[in-house]
């Protein structure tokens, strides 16, 4: 006669390794759909990446011809770089802002280099160009919206 306790142990036992076989066939199933999703996210990444690449490039400014050699027509400030090759607009304001006690708005430049701020259509080229300026790293731009030379 079978010992009943024994019998259970063995049965339980059995199903341990039964349990553990089918978390191993479904373990390569899952391993492959986790690859799937990488493979996917990986081209998603790639298409992303590819698309910011040419926004930046149609973003970035388009240079001028001089000579016939392409110029950028605002250039980055650098050691080697002058004030003088900066057109004669934006050298006045350049000088408008230095000449100031601190800080100042695009409508105190405006008042300064006498443009009619009271016209939003003067005033807000003069500050896309100062926003420019700023951009080139000529000026520095605060927080609170004015603008002041870099030092």
């Amino acid at each position: 006669m079978l010992d009943p306790e024994l019998l259970e142990r063995i049965t339980a036992r059995r199903a341990e390794p039964d349990e553990l076989e089918e978390q191993l066939t479904k373990q390569p199933a899952e391993v492959r759909a986790e690859r799937d999703e990488l493979a996917v996210a990986e081209r998603v990444l790639e298409r992303v990446s590819e698309q910011l690449a040419d926004e930046r490039a149609s973003t970035a400014p388009s240079p001028g011809q001089v000579g016939g050699q392409a110029v950028m027509l605002i250039p980055h400030r650098a050691p080697d770089v002058e004030e003088t090759m900066l057109p004669r607009d934006y050298q006045c304001i350049l000088a408008a802002v230095r000449q100031a006690a601190g800080p100042v708005k695009a409508r105190q430049v405006g008042d300064a280099l006498g443009i009619d701020v009271s016209v939003r259509a003067k005033l807000e080229p003069l500050r896309g160009k100062l926003v420019r300026l700023v951009d080139r790293g000529w000026l520095r731009k605060l927080p609170d919206g004015r603008f002041t030379t870099r030092l």
